[in-house]
């Protein structure tokens, strides 16, 4: 199949292509997720204080957040859509690095290693959904992303029943997965790889396409866009890393039952994100940022207050609602630069990361001083920056919703 069958408005997107993409980002990010999964252990294992499990994430997030723009801008100039293999190459090394590590410093460089496979994975992987998402793309971006998620809410499962009580040399146990996700990453960049005769044109209508706006525009438009992702992660940040922690202490229940709250508010979110792609295809990328961010908004500002029934109810409808922005974020970005897919992608994606990282870590810092509870209620109001969504060009908005 050709890349003008593919990416033609009128035809189907190529699901084959997208499944895949989407399989590969779960086996993908289940991997990453089982790293702070394994803190207790790692912890335990070299008498490790917390500013040292945080030099973890540190090493994890600075290859995994600041290369993958880098990589965007030299796969925009060169694709190579086996990258991918070779980035779970690295993360296969990583993880068997990790299972195995002998010292402190060991586990720093698996962590790296493993950033280094997401950090490869991204960018390439975003621009072969958009190849063949046929118009369609925040259907794309969302069957792409759904794996994401799922493989972010199975890993600590995955950890928690396999690794932590058998300990860390089990890791190497989920080697199968990485070596499952290069044969899948292969199969799909020969799929690719059929495309690539028409690029130079799809590039060049690209270029055409994004020229109808200034390039201060351009950069105001991607400020505001990155500020929105700011609100989206620091408030995500507040649950995943902490919402176990305000259970327990606000409602005293087991760390059992925390974690299964956690795990629905992780699941609802894969749900969010495809069908805020597809609503993005129907209504536009800038209503679908209203809506996911500044939507969320009541819910937030109530949850604080109520019970924990409640609670758990609210936290289900926060998580759907406002997974379906990142997808509408990333596409609107693209199609203000529709020739820097990869550097976009990876910029987006990158931040996703570092942003929430950043937001995990002056949380922290608040919840010493203020209490865990208090986070909670300074968070509920993070969803109001959405507003800022009014700043974005209605040119662009009206664009993104017709593609």
């Amino acid at each position: 199949m050709t890349a003008s069958t593919i990416a033609a408005p009128g035809n189907r997107p190529l699901m084959s292509v997208l499944v895949a993409l989407s399989v590969a980002h779960l086996l993908n990010d289940l991997i990453q997720s089982m790293i702070p999964a394994l803190y207790p252990v790692i912890k335990e294992a070299y008498s490790l204080d917390f500013s040292h499990v945080g030099l973890i994430t540190l090493a994890f997030q600075v290859t995994s957040s600041l290369l993958q723009p880098l990589l965007g801008y030299v796969t925009d100039r060169r694709p190579w859509p086996y990258a991918m293999v070779a980035g779970m190459g690295a993360t296969l090394l990583g993880l068997l690095s990790l299972a195995f590590a002998s010292s402190y410093a060991m586990v720093l460089v698996a962590a790296a290693m493993v950033g280094l496979g997401s950090a490869v994975f991204h960018p390439e992987a975003t621009r072969m959904a958009r190849h063949a998402a046929a118009g369609r793309q925040g259907l794309a971006q969302g069957v792409f992303q759904i794996g994401g998620h799922a493989g972010y809410a199975i890993g600590p499962l995955l950890a928690a029943a396999i690794v932590v009580p058998r300990g860390q040399a089990s890791l190497s146990w989920f080697s199968g997965v990485a070596l499952a996700a290069m044969v899948l990453m292969t199969w799909t960049a020969g799929r690719y790889l059929a495309m690539r005769r028409e690029q130079a044109a799809a590039r060049e209508a690209a270029r055409s396409a994004g020229a109808g706006l200034p390039a201060g525009q351009i950069a105001a438009a991607m400020a505001v866009l990155i500020v929105l992702l700011f609100s989206k992660n620091a408030y995500t940040a507040a649950f995943t890393s902490y919402y176990t922690f305000y259970l327990i202490e606000r409602f005293g229940v087991s760390v059992q039952i925390s974690q299964l709250m956690l795990f629905a508010y992780l699941a609802v979110g894969a749900l969010g994100v495809i069908l805020g792609g597809m609503l993005g295809d129907r209504i536009g990328r800038d209503r679908v940022i209203w809506l996911s961010i500044l939507g969320a908004l009541p819910f937030a500002l109530v949850l604080p207050y109520v019970g924990l029934l409640w609670t758990g109810v609210l936290s289900i409808v926060i998580s759907l609602i406002m997974a379906s922005a990142f997808s509408s974020i990333l596409i609107y970005a693209i199609d203000l630069v529709p020739h820097r897919v990869g550097l976009v992608g990876g910029l987006f994606y990158g931040l996703a990361f570092g942003l929430g990282g950043i937001a995990a870590a002056g949380l922290g810092e608040v919840a010493d001083r203020l209490g865990i509870v208090e986070v909670f209620r300074l968070c509920s109001c993070l969803p109001a920056i959405g507003l800022l969504t009014f700043l974005l060009p209605k040119r662009a908005a009206t664009r993104a919703q017709r593609r």
